[in-house]
């Protein structure tokens, strides 16, 4: 079957800095000024945004979109966005949500999450926003929700998430 197809190779360069600085800064801030940091480019973006193209559109307490401009390189067999690559934007925009509520010296760890894809995702879809927002956060876990939409609004994906939050609370620190 290959000798009937013509494929044309394309490639992709991806740089990116050394992470450890952004982690570093990542246990010394709280989220909220940490991720602010990383949208301004005060820190820079860590190799898994850039792998992804994937970049910081807002932060606010409890809330953090990510956008994304979908691309060729993202695609599964289908020709439309890989659910993997659609999870990963959402999975970063809720647990980013639950940060931005965390104080210095604390984090959180993703323990489960449940996306529903709504449409397919292409080139074609343009930029897409994946927003994360806290729904409620106790002392040991938190819950957010994710929505995935496309420039005019229109859902392609909805999440949600539980987060166990690591560290020590400022309280008792």
């Amino acid at each position: 079957m290959h000798d009937v197809m013509t494929t044309t190779k394309r490639s992709r360069t991806i740089m990116w800095e050394d992470p450890a600085p952004t982690i570093r800064a990542g246990t010394a801030l709280g989220g909220l000024d940490y991720l602010n940091a990383i949208r301004l480019g005060a820190l820079p973006a860590v190799p898994s945004m850039e792998l992804l193209g994937m970049r910081i559109a807002e932060v606010q307490e409890g809330r953090v979109v990510f956008a994304a401009d979908p691309a060729e390189y993202h695609y599964n067999p289908m020709g439309t966005v890989h659910g993997g690559i659609l999870a990963t934007l959402l999975d970063s925009a809720m647990g980013s949500a639950v940060l931005t509520l965390s104080p210095a010296g604390t984090g959180y760890t993703t323990l489960e999450f449940k996306v529903n894809f709504v449409r397919p995702v292409s080139q074609e879809t343009g930029t897409v926003y994946a927003e994360g927002r806290v729904i409620h956060r106790g002392n040991r876990s938190a819950i957010a929700e994710g929505r995935l939409t496309d420039s005019a609004g229109t859902l392609c994906a909805y999440a949600v998430t539980t987060c166990l939050l690591v560290g020590k609370p400022a309280a008792s620190q």
